[in-house]
């Protein structure tokens, strides 16, 4: 499983919605240059993020964005799903049910549901909260 960055930025950027969470719209400009990512780049991310209704966009003048929910109700998981990013190890674990050819004799397969369940309970256990309170001294555990 490799994050793409696509989903890493879906998460910055819902972190700093949530860090400067007033209430009011947040320019995808200030947002860009604090997370020092494209505008063209984020523009994408946010489209994605406005279409799974996880923020609300204004367009115009005092348009933005902003988070519709508490930051405590966004998980991690749903955040990078959102982006389009698979939290599978193997590429039969993407879709369900298990398409593969090999399933019903895989040696294997048990051991990656295995691992794609705690991938998924793991970043299910961390809210948007928890990540803005993170200090970044490296003791972040769930």
């Amino acid at each position: 499983m490799m994050i793409s960055t696509k989903g890493r930025y879906a998460l910055r950027v819902m972190i700093d919605l949530a860090e400067h969470n007033t209430g009011k719209y947040i320019t995808l400009a200030d947002i860009a240059a604090r997370q020092e990512i494209s505008e063209k780049y984020l523009e994408s991310i946010v489209n994605l993020l406005s279409k799974k209704e996880y923020v609300d966009a204004l367009r115009g003048k005092g348009g933005g964005y902003r988070l519709n929910r508490a930051p405590e109700s966004y998980t991690v998981a749903e955040i990078l799903k959102a982006a389009d990013c698979t939290l599978a190890p193997v590429t039969c674990l993407e879709h369900a049910p298990n398409r593969c050819e090999r399933a019903a004799y895989c040696k294997t397969l048990n051991m990656w549901e295995g691992l794609h369940k705690l991938i998924n309970d793991y970043f299910e256990g961390i809210s948007l909260a928890d990540l803005v309170k993170n200090e970044g001294n490296g003791d972040f555990v769930i």
